[in-house]
């Protein structure tokens, strides 16, 4: 099914959303380019965890951590 420009305007932001996300998911990773800003700000983060993998927190810590604060 081909789906036009007023087909996706017919759609509740819900289902535009759900049509985001089917289509995002449907890209492997190197088909996703990064800008290189973000390429740069990950090398540096993972130089830094490099350096000191000890400092590094598990991902549920930092979670719980950001739902204390917000």
């Amino acid at each position: 099914m081909k789906m036009t420009a007023q087909d996706i305007d017919q759609l509740s932001p819900g289902e535009r959303l759900d049509l985001i996300e089917r289509l995002w998911d449907s890209l492997n990773d190197d088909q996703v380019p990064l800008h290189p800003a973000v390429q740069a700000e990950l090398e540096k983060r993972l130089a830094t965890y490099d350096q000191d993998r000890a400092a590094a927190l598990p991902w549920e810590d930092v979670k719980a951590r950001m739902l204390r604060e917000s």
